[in-house]
């Protein structure tokens, strides 16, 4: 994957409105960010310990309805001969998200074919993560040696997963279960499990944070002094505002609380960029401390 031979915006498939990929350097390390597309959620799902009256604030201050379209951002990272998929979006087996499941047909649209993948990194195993490795035909185009790491800790929870600190709808401690069941059956021999780091290639290392779920990680791209992080479902758009609320899908609220406060101060001091799930496309930017909270300042878009 060169940055160079990404095809221009424009070329994009005339079925889409906007481009959906946005390459960028990390020193000698190629990042490609590809939309897998949104995620229609309510935001009271995001803001569990908050009052109503609050989260209507927020949302009004923004001209947002309480459901709108959270993204599905994945990552496609190029360090030497490796390429590594980080996340792998939704996929296309789940009823009520016809706008997201994309990450397929966008790599093709970008020129990377699957069998060229070396190593996958999932930060975590909610579906919305692992679903588009499940899609039919996926795993017949993966190398046969593909290596997919996640932490062990990640691993060992969906054995038999504790469910009783999320505030979910219904139907989706169920779904989640079972695909990642599914996934742990489909992929278990190609796992590189890791317990706290792990160095998957030259300046790319996947770090586990806990909170969101046991196993939950981030992956820290570093090269020619510059430096990116790619934070998984550690971080959501209203944690800059405010990094204590909620949200129903963690497994551990308290523990993800800290994790959040902990990378937002990280990054506000170092400057490094950050690269996150559930932000907007592309999602590019940097945090700055603003008060007692935080702000995300989005980086420039460079044509």
């Amino acid at each position: 994957m060169n940055a160079q031979n990404i095809p221009h915006p424009i070329e994009a498939a005339p079925s889409e409105l906007v481009p959906s990929r946005y390459a960028l350097r990390v020193g000698d390390v190629e990042v490609l960010v590809i939309s897998d597309g949104v995620l229609p959620l309510p935001f009271s799902t995001m803001s569990t310990n908050v009052a109503p009256s609050e989260r209507e604030a927020w949302l009004g201050n923004r001209f947002l309805p309480d459901e709108f379209d959270w993204a599905l951002n994945v990552v496609v990272v190029r360090s030497g001969d490796r390429i590594i998929l980080v996340d792998s979006g939704l996929g296309n087996q789940f009823e009520g998200f016809p706008r997201a499941g994309q990450l397929a047909m966008r790599m093709e649209a970008a020129g990377i074919e699957l069998g060229a993948v070396t190593d996958v990194v999932l930060t975590h195993l909610h579906m919305d993560h692992v679903g588009g490795l499940l899609v039919d035909g996926v795993q017949e185009q993966l190398r046969p040696d593909v290596r997919i790491h996640v932490a062990a800790a990640e691993v060992a929870f969906w054995e038999s997963p504790d469910f009783s600190r999320t505030v979910m709808p219904s139907p989706i401690p169920d779904v989640l279960r079972v695909t990642a069941r599914q996934f742990l059956s489909q992929y278990r021999s190609q796992l590189r499990t890791f317990d706290e780091r792990q160095e998957v290639a030259p300046g790319v290392v996947v770090c586990r944070t806990g909170g969101h779920t046991p196993g939950h990680s981030v992956v820290r791209i570093a090269s020619g002094g510059e430096r990116l992080t790619f934070a998984g479902d550690a971080v959501f758009p209203v944690a800059f505002d405010h990094p204590d609320w909620q949200n129903g899908f963690e497994h551990d609220p308290e523990e993800a609380v800290r994790v959040r406060i902990g990378l937002f101060r990280e990054l506000a001091a170092n400057g490094e960029l950050l690269v996150a799930t559930h932000l907007s496309f592309p999602s590019v930017g940097r945090v700055a401390v603003d008060g007692d909270s935080f702000r995300f300042v989005p980086a420039y878009w460079d044509y």
